[in-house]
């Protein structure tokens, strides 16, 4: 089951189910948009992979399945995986 954090693991910007501006990577570290394009430049600072848009979960289903109840926020300092793989396609890094 997709686990849906809510909040910017960055700058902690909320980020409800039916959110437009969230991001997850292939092991779902949440950034929204902006984070995602302006300081990660779509690579994951954890996994070093790209980003997708959030899918949202029906409401119907929030209660049998809701959202994490805790918030994950861990300001990037430094991005490693950054300036190796800002330039190569996530799907071929």
């Amino acid at each position: 089951m997709l686990e849906i954090r809510q909040n910017c693991e960055n700058c902690n910007k909320d980020l409800p189910n039916d959110s437009n501006e969230a991001m997850i990577c292939t092991y779902e570290c949440t950034f929204c948009k902006d984070c995602v394009t302006n300081v990660l430049e779509n690579v994951c600072p954890n996994c070093g992979g790209g980003f997708e848009k959030r899918p949202t979960r029906p409401h119907k289903q929030l209660d049998k399945f809701p959202m994490r109840a805790d918030r994950v926020f861990k300001p990037i300092a430094h991005n490693e995986f950054l300036e190796a793989n800002k330039n190569i396609d996530p799907r071929k890094r």
